[in-house]
């Protein structure tokens, strides 16, 4: 009997040491990262990753402070252990010549792991190269996404500030159970297509209290995502918040309940949109809830779009198949800084349906705005100006 209940103490002891256990560190200088800003530590981080990732018990990778220059870096899994701590005290580089990784999709990828968390530091994209050579109408890379988790799941962003990057900040594709937080986004109001957070073909995603400010959609939400809720963003500068464009591929997945809740947009060129291709496509937007949003001199506050045709190739003369459904919008308040707040351009083979509006007040100057409703249905609720057009 003694040397049972020896056994069960043992055993016991064991199992709390285990769940205190610290993870184990692997620090990127002990591998060989140099923090002087030009020399590239790549491989440095891949080898600490490496060990990370091989681990059987929680581990953290440490970036300390400084400045640590990296080409692309691809963090590969499936890893041994499904509690992996990125956490950053320094700054990483992009590098300053876009030609090193401009032809990438992508600088820094997570992809197939699980349990992962970033947090601090900041990316450092030194995208404004390419933006010039965009704007001067050369042949230019298309540039790359900072940041990128691909089929992974239960994964945390936090305290993390992106700037700069060539193409888009984050980038959240086909992974589940997300959450992204505390993070701020910036880039300058004319950088083109740096859209701050990009989520598409994933579920159950939150991002919420962060700050972004760039030269496109603060948050654009892309074909096949679900269960999405975005809650507590300052947006601006950029083009808003936008679910779109859908519609660009003939057989696309869908979209659905998505809550914006509690956003500010200051300057924007849009607040919340749904804007999809004007050509046939199998995709749709339903179940769609825009709530406690203050708008800041925004050009098109309320705003579905279903003939986007950028470059007018491809599409005119045709019609958006892109169902749009069950879309609320709900105490929406402030200023406008065009005559028309409220705009629904919506398919004349698909018409909006099931449009809600209720507590809308915009206004335009020192008048209420106007509204413009083409092919689109709903109701409208409370106080309402301008006065609804459905």
């Amino acid at each position: 009997m003694a040397n049972k209940m020896s056994l069960l103490a043992s055993t016991l002891i064991m199992l709390i040491i285990t769940i205190a256990a610290p993870a184990t560190a692997y620090n990127v200088r002990s591998y060989g990262a140099r923090p002087d800003g030009s020399t590239d530590s790549s491989k440095a981080f891949l080898a600490a990753w490496e060990q990370a990732c091989k681990s059987t018990v929680p581990a953290a990778l440490y970036v300390p402070q400084g400045k640590y220059s990296l080409g692309k870096v691809t963090f590969q899994g499936p890893c041994k252990n499904r509690d992996i701590a990125v956490t950053i005290d320094g700054t990483l580089l992009a590098p300053s010549d876009y030609n090193d990784i401009g032809h990438q999709k992508n600088w820094i990828l997570f992809e197939n792991v699980e349990g992962v968390t970033v947090s601090g530091g900041i990316l450092d994209g030194q995208g404004s190269g390419l933006w010039s050579c965009k704007s001067s109408g050369k042949g230019c890379p298309e540039g790359v996404t900072s940041l990128e988790f691909i089929n992974s799941k239960n994964i945390e962003i936090e305290g993390l500030a992106s700037e700069n990057s060539q193409k888009f900040h984050i980038v959240i594709n086909r992974c589940q159970n997300v959450k992204v937080h505390n993070v701020k986004v910036s880039a300058p109001e004319e950088s083109p297509n740096t859209d701050g957070i990009h989520v598409q073909e994933s579920s159950a995603v939150t991002i919420l209290n962060s700050k972004i400010g760039t030269g496109d959609d603060c948050i654009s939400i892309g074909p096949g995502t679900s269960n999405l809720m975005i809650q507590s963003i300052a947006c601006g500068p950029g083009h808003g918040i936008s679910i779109g464009s859908l519609g660009k591929e003939l057989h696309e997945a869908g979209v659905q309940d998505v809550t914006v809740k509690a956003c500010t947009f200051t300057g924007t060129q849009n607040g919340v949109r749904i804007k999809s291709w004007g050509r046939p496509s199998s995709g749709f937007a339903r179940n769609i809830l825009f709530q406690h949003a203050v708008m800041n001199n925004v050009k098109n506050p309320i705003l579905i779009d279903q003939n986007y045709c950028p470059g007018e190739k491809n599409c005119p003369g045709q019609e958006s198949g892109v169902k749009i459904s069950d879309v609320t919008y709900q105490d929406i308040h402030g200023s406008s800084a065009t005559e028309v707040a409220v705009k629904f351009d919506c398919s004349k083979k698909y018409p909006c349906t099931g449009i809600q509006l209720e507590d809308v007040k915009l206004t335009y100057g020192s008048k209420p705005a106007e509204a413009s409703c083409i092919n689109a249905d709903g109701k409208a609720y409370g106080f309402l100006q301008p006065s609804s057009c459905l």
